[in-house]
């Protein structure tokens, strides 16, 4: 007689999971439905591991209970600490722990069906041929997501230059060890049969692999890690769902291809916002020494005071600000946020310009004012806002360069020619608050800051527009 609890009761519990987890993601395309994706998420994660581990046969509740308070406490603990500046490499270090996790288990399946007793015969024979060539596809993508975003994690961090690191014929090197890696991989799944050498393989496959994550990240400077970390976040999802096929877990399988489609979707958005190609990124070494020697000199740029630049904000009846990772940086959201109420106090139309790469990661800069409680109405995309900067008095750009650079337009030679960007130079003044002259990610030169109708306002971030917001107060008070 079949067991109801595995018949019926399993296979509901996962289904709605998968359902959840759907949901979840629905919830995180949006700022207001954010909140509730990612509870969603959460709790079909939740269902997802104590569902497996009843249908597996692992009822031991200490363990269980164990793994929920260490793991809830290590969550807890990083979205407490963990500042909104450095949420991108926390974001990497999870996307490499699930590279790394599904290429553990895809081990341990080898290991405890053939290595440990002592089977001989290929994997293929043993585990079946779909299981033997998904469980080396999960070992090749697990290592090479877990040492790729350990170094685009260390990157992020600083702990190692930003820049990309471009090693002589690295096409070449590349192009080799991704070969090497399948064919240990096939030779692993159909041609090893004593156990020594099945086991051999299999650590020169994982070796290769890691090795692989790290030539494959390296030569991609800072102004791609934002599409580095949304790919490396596609790889992980793609080897959990390998690792599914390998358990026969139908869930892994579908909550992976979920993480992969949607990684991969994103990484796709994210290319066309810069204007590039996926190929381009991986392989072109944007941001390095090229791109800083040609980042040129200044020779028409006027500084101003937070006074004069008070003055210029009390008459404006129209403001856009533009935050950009320099905003970040400073963790001047909230200071933002009270200027924008200051002026629209006075009767100014106050509007946030939201890029789509702006900040170190996909909605990094929507995450950071709904952080400060600024109102979600007031986020207007690149699209949305280009046409309103004719007619603006005012633009505030806050820690953004790239995002705002004209030579996206002007300069067909350039770097990030033909990246669309905000046209804030249309508008009637732009006050750019900047710590200096240095250029973006992009290395490059800003010929917005030479314009005439900008305003360069040089100070940390939050230093400056609390003294605009010192400023205005004063006016109003004056008034």
């Amino acid at each position: 007689m079949t067991d109801p609890l595995h018949s019926v009761v399993v296979p509901l519990l996962y289904l709605l999971s998968a359902v959840l987890f759907i949901f979840g993601l629905k919830g995180l395309t949006g700022v207001r439905t954010a909140q509730r994706g990612n509870l969603l998420a959460a709790l079909a994660m939740l269902l997802a591991v104590v569902t497996t581990l009843i249908d597996l046969g692992i009822v031991d509740y200490r363990w269980i209970a164990g793994g929920l308070i260490v793991g809830g406490a290590v969550g807890a603990i990083a979205a407490l600490k963990v500042e909104m500046t450095a949420m991108p490499q926390m974001v990497a270090l999870f996307n490499g722990f699930g590279g790394g996790a599904s290429a553990l288990v895809a081990g341990s399946i080898l290991w405890g069906q053939i290595l440990e007793p002592g089977q001989t015969g290929t994997a293929a024979a043993l585990l079946g041929a779909d299981s033997a060539l998904t469980a080396f596809l999960s070992i090749l993508i697990g290592a090479v997501t877990l040492s790729g975003s350990l170094i685009a994690f260390l990157k992020l961090q600083g702990t190692i230059s930003g820049q990309p690191v471009l090693l002589p014929a690295r096409h070449v090197i590349n192009s080799l060890f991704a070969l090497g890696c399948l064919a240990a991989g096939v030779y692993l799944a159909f041609f090893a049969t004593a156990t020594g050498e099945l086991a051999l393989v299999a650590i020169v496959l994982g070796v290769a692999s890691l090795l692989l994550g790290i030539l494959f990240v390296i030569p991609v400077g800072g102004a791609d890690m934002p599409v580095i970390i949304s790919f490396l976040n596609s790889l992980s999802g793609v080897a959990a769902s390998m690792t599914g096929f390998v358990l026969g877990n139908n869930l892994l399988i579908i909550s992976g291809a979920l993480v992969g489609a949607s990684g991969l979707i994103l990484t796709q958005i994210m290319c066309v916002a810069m204007n590039r190609s996926l190929a381009n990124v991986f392989f072109s070494g944007f941001g390095g020494e090229t791109a800083a020697a040609d980042s040129g000199e200044y020779t028409n740029v006027r500084s101003y005071s937070p006074e004069e630049a008070a003055m210029v904000l009390e008459t404006a009846e129209s403001v856009v600000m533009v935050p950009g990772y320099g905003l970040a940086v400073a963790q001047a959201q909230h200071i933002a946020r009270e200027l924008g109420d200051l002026l629209e106090k006075r009767g100014a139309k106050v509007t946030y310009a939201i890029h789509p790469v702006a900040g170190r990661m996909p909605g990094h800069m929507n995450v950071l004012l709904a952080e400060a409680d600024v109102d979600y109405e007031k986020l207007v995309e690149m699209d949305a806002i280009n046409p309103e900067f004719r007619t603006t008095d005012a633009v505030l750009v806050v820690g953004a360069n790239d995002v705002v650079n004209p030579a996206a337009e002007n300069e067909p030679g350039s770097p990030i020619a033909g990246m669309p960007v905000l046209q804030v130079y249309n508008a009637r003044t732009v006050m750019v608050i900047k710590r200096s002259l240095s250029p973006g990610f992009a290395g490059i030169k800003n010929s917005l800051f030479e314009n005439d109708n900008t305003m360069m306002v040089f100070g940390d971030a939050k230093k400056i527009l609390q003294e605009l917001v010192n400023e205005v107060k004063s006016i109003t008070a004056a008034a």
